[in-house]
């Protein structure tokens, strides 16, 4: 199962349910795919086809969400 986090400027965030305990998004748009740790620090972990300005503007929704995606990362995967 891969719950849906938010949809924000056409990118998807979402987690692997059975994945890795460390905190992290995968994000989503046409083709491409990228994972972003949310700790110890935001940071690229992997990205798979998008542009250095795609990645600098998902840092940026990251961040504004951080304390958000990491709640729902937490009542996730408990």
């Amino acid at each position: 199962m891969s719950p849906l986090f938010t949809i924000e400027k056409g990118y998807r965030f979402s987690i692997f349910s059975n994945e890795e305990t460390r905190m992290h998004v995968h994000v989503y748009k046409d083709n491409h795919n990228a994972k972003i740790w949310l700790e110890p620090v935001i940071e690229l972990a992997e990205n798979k086809g998008f542009s250095k300005r795609d990645l600098n503007k998902i840092i940026v929704i990251v961040k504004e969400n951080e304390n958000d995606f990491k709640a729902k990362y937490k009542a996730h995967i408990g």
